[in-house]
């Protein structure tokens, strides 16, 4: 079992420079962001957690930008979208970020992405909420097709380009691994439609991933066996679950960190490294 630390780079907590240094100095194997490039004043979508929306989501750092701070500064850290709103971005310019982190860390991105949960903040970026999943996978599609190809083009209902030129390629080969977020009941298809990985929240969307992973195993069966890689986001820190995990070939877990000053930070992640050490 491998262990990540996920937390909001934002302006008013630890410096992602400190907290990348410390998270490879302490053994995590991975470092990762989320992303909100907004967050409408209306409120009118529900924070899926209950209660006020945190300042983090309002507050954070563009993840490439913070990401490329931290590969500068680290040497095996891998670097974890989780998630990269993919739905809010165009995906020309969002192929040549990842391949660019890509190529400056050593091959060291992993490209986690979703559709997200708040209404208002998609359609501000013109995205119809009902076809936001539609719109991921065609965007997913196409960034494949540059990052894969010399004269790459892709021509979809939402994405529409002829023949285009765009270097650096990705380090790994064919691509950073593409995991995709959620817990909701067709995600696994869509994992297994145009995903490497299955990137589920450990308590979220009122699913359990124990109970989804061994649907996944059936569905890998039935495709063909294609392996699926699994990342669970934020469990329980309860060693009884995270053999369960183990068991059923998790192969990571991310622990999550509510953002605040490096005072408050460090002395938890060096709790988080012992709870992980348990499990070496």
């Amino acid at each position: 079992m491998k262990f990540g630390i996920g937390m909001f780079p934002t302006d008013f907590s630890i410096d992602p420079v400190e907290l990348g240094r410390a998270t490879e100095d302490l053994g995590f194997e991975s470092l990762w962001f989320p992303e909100h490039l907004h967050i409408p004043t209306s409120g009118l979508s529900p924070y899926p957690s209950g209660g006020p929306l945190p300042a983090d989501y309002s507050h954070a750092l563009d993840p490439f930008v913070a990401f490329a701070a931290v590969a500068a500064t680290t040497r095996r850290l891998l670097l974890g979208t989780g998630i990269c709103l993919v739905i809010e971005r165009d995906p020309i310019t969002l192929a040549k970020e990842v391949a660019s982190l890509d190529h400056l860390s050593g091959g060291r991105v992993l490209f986690g992405v979703g559709a997200g949960w708040n209404l208002e903040e998609m359609q501000n970026h013109g995205t119809d909420p009902s076809r936001r999943w539609a719109l991921l996978k065609e965007r997913v599609l196409a960034m494949k097709q540059i990052w894969t190809q010399d004269e790459a083009e892709y021509h979809g209902s939402f994405v529409d380009f002829d023949p285009i030129w765009q270097w650096p390629k990705p380090v790994q080969k064919p691509h950073p691994p593409i995991l995709i977020g959620g817990n909701g009941p067709r995600v696994l298809r869509r994992v297994l439609d145009f995903g490497d990985g299955w990137l589920p929240h450990g308590h979220g969307g009122g699913t359990d991933p124990l109970e989804r992973i061994s649907e996944l195993r059936r569905l890998e069966a039935e495709g063909g066996g294609r392996r699926i890689s699994v990342t669970v986001w934020s469990p329980a820190r309860d060693p009884r679950l995270i053999e369960e995990y183990e068991k059923l070939g998790v192969e990571r877990c991310v622990l999550g960190l509510a953002a605040a000053p490096a005072e408050e930070v460090l002395p938890r992640l060096k709790h988080y490294a012992e709870f992980a050490a348990l499990r070496v």
